[in-house]
């Protein structure tokens, strides 16, 4: 008869299963009820969901399964789910926040080491979301750990460039999960709303304390990176995030024409206003390959030269270079990804856009931070022994 695993090599099993959401494994956030082995080879899990209606429940089941399967003398694998007790989320909560107190932003901690992204845009129309999201599934694509909030509280696209558009977050206790996608923690406030049709009409304080909710409620976890989805032009909620997110960079996106370009420079003018530095310049829709000729032959549809006007007003304008990014050129797959919730990074990598996106990616995860162009946040003081001079003591 062949020998069964042990209920210690079951749960070594399941440690290497993630919670979807939370992305750390369910043996250490008190989610395997219990476990039974029985002689025929049959396996037994019972795992506690956050709440009933978790949206993550048949990836659970299929990542158990997958898990104990291989284990030698595992001839079946049964899983029931149940439901944590009030107490159990309590629980939850606080092994997750530790120490950390409630209704903190995570990210201006003094030991927070998540590089935070505001992508920008002077104008909407320019491809600003297409390049947030492709950008966000290429950092995760090399392993990264990325959030991606989605700040175009009027204008919220991520979700459905993401093929998450009908699914909502879940609520532990006072703590709200991101969504997952591809491997990106999401957070919309389209995810907040009733239904799709619904639309947010609110006025400065309301957007400024739903950026707070967003920051403080959801649990984003040990990032490496977050990126931020800004609304066009200079309004309320790009103030919002200068203000409560002071060690953001910004990333401005246009488009190559004139009037483009010249409404670009004022949404790196505000963040330098807010003392946010602006660390390059995304052209996007920039040429059209050929459809005859090939890629060789470029077709400058929008014009051209706008990316490297608006890189070389604001490097003057702050007196430290602000380079120009990338190009990306104008490919109806990258509109089509975004359709269908499959971004061209991952739909179509070969192509000109996403080797251009998966680049910019790249070149955004690796940069060193410096101290240039920054606000050092520093108040002098007077040395003692100045004030003990100055009183002839």
């Amino acid at each position: 008869m062949q020998k069964v695993p042990t209920k210690e090599q079951v749960l070594a099993a399941l440690n290497g299963v993630l919670d979807p959401e939370i992305r750390r494994p369910i043996t250490d956030l008190g989610m395997v009820e219990s476990v039974e082995v029985r002689p025929d080879g049959t396996v037994l899990v019972t795992v506690l969901l956050t709440v009933a209606g978790c949206p993550m429940r048949d990836t659970l089941t299929k990542e158990v399964t997958r898990a104990l399967s291989p284990l030698p003398g595992v001839t079946d694998v049964r899983v029931t789910l149940g439901v944590m007790s009030d107490e159990q989320r309590r629980d939850l909560q606080n092994r997750l926040r530790g120490a950390a107190p409630a209704k903190q932003n995570p990210f201006t901690r003094p030991d927070s080491l998540t590089r935070i992204y505001a992508i920008a845009s002077g104008k909407g129309g320019v491809g600003k979301s297409s390049v947030t999201v492709n950008l966000a599934v290429a950092m995760a694509r090399h392993g990264l750990k990325v959030g991606l909030l989605d700040a175009d509280v009027y204008g919220h696209s991520v979700p459905a460039m993401l093929g998450i558009a009908d699914q909502r977050p879940t609520q532990v206790e006072n703590m709200i999960m991101p969504v997952p996608a591809y491997d990106v923690k999401v957070m919309s406030i389209g995810m907040l709303k009733p239904g799709r049709q619904h639309v947010v009409a609110w006025r400065g304080p309301m957007l400024h304390r739903a950026l707070t909710q967003m920051l403080t409620d959801v649990f984003w976890g040990d990032l490496d990176v977050l990126l931020l989805d800004l609304p066009p032009g200079t309004g309320d909620m790009a103030i919002s995030v200068g203000q409560q997110l002071s060690n953001a960079e910004v990333v401005v996106v246009t488009t190559p024409q004139e009037a483009a370009a010249e409404v670009a420079e004022r949404a790196g003018t505000i963040a330098s206003m807010l003392r946010q530095k602006v660390v390059g310049v995304v052209e996007n829709m920039s040429w059209l390959p050929c459809p005859h000729c090939g890629p060789s032959h470029r077709i400058d549809v929008f014009g051209s030269g706008g990316g490297s006007r608006v890189a070389a007003t604001l490097t003057q304008r702050f007196g430290y270079e602000v380079p120009l990014l990338g190009e990306v050129p104008l490919d109806p797959r990258l509109r089509a990804g975004g359709d269908s919730g499959v971004p061209v990074v991952l739909d179509d990598p070969d192509s000109a856009a996403a080797e251009t996106l998966t680049l910019l990616a790249k070149q955004l995860a690796e940069r060193r931070p410096s101290l240039v162009g920054r606000s050092l946040t520093i108040t002098p003081t007077r040395h003692p022994t100045s004030d003990t001079a100055a009183s002839g003591r």
